[in-house]
């Protein structure tokens, strides 16, 4: 049986050396797959330089990689508890070395940065130091036998040349042959799984924002028409998928940015609980599916000008100050118009005015909260991958309010409409519309101002009280000037 290990219990026998991989072992992740995303998704045409360098070994191909697109070993996903207790092992006088299969440049920077390790055994451009080649190499370095921490199949055959083990976030199945090839001197059990860690990142809970999709038919009073529901319900799935398989993408592009964020960073690629390797097959399914529902939707153009806008968000706009945030906004109020396209009921010039300056001041909390985290503040420099500074949070501000203000005087200029007051028996009771909103926008914008708001206003929303019962209200309000009969109140 084999026990999680703790800091507090070093080796006693310090006898052995031990040799940590460092690949899904030490840190979460895997540098030779993270350095190829790197590499080719900002730029997809060095996809063909890559396959030329794979062509030429595995070995090569992380060693030109090594060299091309580094990691960051400061901001890399290690494995804290493995680490407390290789300081504690290191501590009572035990050798420890870095084995492994990446290059010799990208392990050699992991090290110096850990401070742990007596060598590192690593791939030179020449062997992949991997499996049989890596158990080949720890004998001729350590004769009389040596302990070995890993974490998946390629490892059995290191285990086997091993006079122990140690079993680091490993799949079940791993641990349990771990166990019949070597001893087992300890064991640091998976804390999550691949599935947990997908599901996490196409970020379900993002979906609340293509609800969008139902305002048209409910602004057209159109919701005692079951077609139009059928049609809502389609565009959200579609849109739904769509959009994961865009923040799929969007993570796997921004794992080192992510990893600089202090909120960011535990996304499931950034933080290693998941290969990015593994989600973007996932986006192409979720793609797939999502233009499939999509076109027996009638909403296949719309989707595809959706996720041309967020690719072009994802691997350029986002970096240009203020281009980043009319976009957001238009993709919020791009999914009005997928809504309006797939029920029949479509967005009014009124209802797309406001949807602009509403979304753009939400956009703007958005970008007011990034540049206002303390570690940016402190550091006085650009958000990472974006072209803001911490001291323009002042002028975002007044932007940000601006325009949720300008939102609500759309409203209440729309109530003035003649046209609007035949179609509602009571009319004035719209005024919830304007007021509910200015009420929101004033709170939300003095949260952010006092460092209260989370970095997504509509995720906040989500989960504030205070948001759901204005919201009720509103509706309730809206509700009940289509439906009471003209002069009850």
């Amino acid at each position: 049986m084999t026990r999680a290990a703790t800091a507090s219990e070093p080796n006693k026998e310090g006898s052995l050396p031990l040799a940590v991989d460092l690949d899904g072992t030490l840190m979460h992740g895997d540098l030779f797959a993270e350095a190829m995303l790197r590499f080719c998704l900002t730029r997809p045409w060095r996809v063909f330089t890559l396959l030329g360098w794979l062509a030429r070994g595995r070995a090569y191909a992380k060693q030109r990689l090594a060299e091309a697109a580094p990691a960051d070993p400061k901001t890399l996903p290690y494995n804290e508890d493995l680490l407390a207790w290789l300081r504690a092992e290191r501590a009572a006088g035990r050798t420890i070395v870095l084995a492994t299969a990446s290059d010799k440049t990208a392990a050699q920077a992991v090290a110096d940065h850990v401070g742990l390790f007596d060598a590192v055994h690593a791939s030179d451009g020449q062997t992949n130091l991997k499996a049989a080649r890596k158990a080949a190499r720890l004998r001729e370095a350590f004769p009389q036998s040596f302990v070995y921490a890993g974490n998946d199949r390629a490892d059995f055959s290191v285990w086997s040349a091993a006079a122990k083990a140690v079993v680091v976030n490993a799949p079940m199945s791993v641990a349990k042959r771990a166990e019949r090839i070597a001893p087992i001197e300890q064991s640091f059990p998976r804390k999550a799984g691949v599935a947990r860690g997908l599901l996490k990142a196409v970020r379900p809970r993002q979906w609340s924002k293509n609800l969008l999709v139902f305002v048209p038919m409910l602004a057209g009073q159109g919701w005692s028409n079951p077609d139009a529901w059928f049609a809502a319900f389609a565009a959200f799935a579609a849109l739904s998928l769509v959009a994961s398989a865009v923040y799929l993408v969007n993570d796997a592009a921004d794992i080192d940015a992510d990893r600089n964020h202090p909120r960011k960073r535990e996304r499931p690629f950034a933080s290693g609980q998941v290969s990015p390797f593994w989600g973007l097959p996932l986006a192409v399914v979720l793609l797939g599916g999502g233009f499939a529902i999509g076109i027996s939707a009638n909403v296949a153009l719309v989707l595809a000008l959706y996720l041309t806008a967020t690719t072009l968000y994802t691997f350029w706009l986002k970096r240009y100050a203020l281009a980043d945030v009319f976009l957001l906004a238009g993709l919020y109020t791009l999914r009005i118009v997928l809504g309006g396209v797939a029920t029949g009921y479509f967005a009014s010039d009124w209802l797309l005015a406001f949807a602009c300056f509403f979304f753009l001041s939400l956009a703007l909390v958005k970008r007011v909260a990034e540049t206002s985290d303390d570690r940016i503040a402190a550091q006085g420099v650009g958000a990472t991958r974006r072209g803001y500074f911490a001291h323009d949070s002042d002028v975002l501000t007044m932007m940000g309010v601006s325009s949720g203000f300008i939102s609500a005087l759309v409203l209440a200029l729309y109530l003035q409409n003649d046209q609007v007051a035949a179609r509602f028996g009571e009319p004035f009771l719209l005024w919830s519309l304007p007021v509910g909103v200015t009420y929101w926008i004033a709170r939300i914008w003095l949260k952010t101002a006092r460092g209260e708001m989370h970095h997504d206003p509509i995720m906040f929303a989500m989960g504030d009280r205070q948001s759901w019962l204005l919201a009720a209200l509103v509706a309730l309000g809206f509700a009940a000037a289509a439906l009471l009969p003209p002069g009850l109140v």
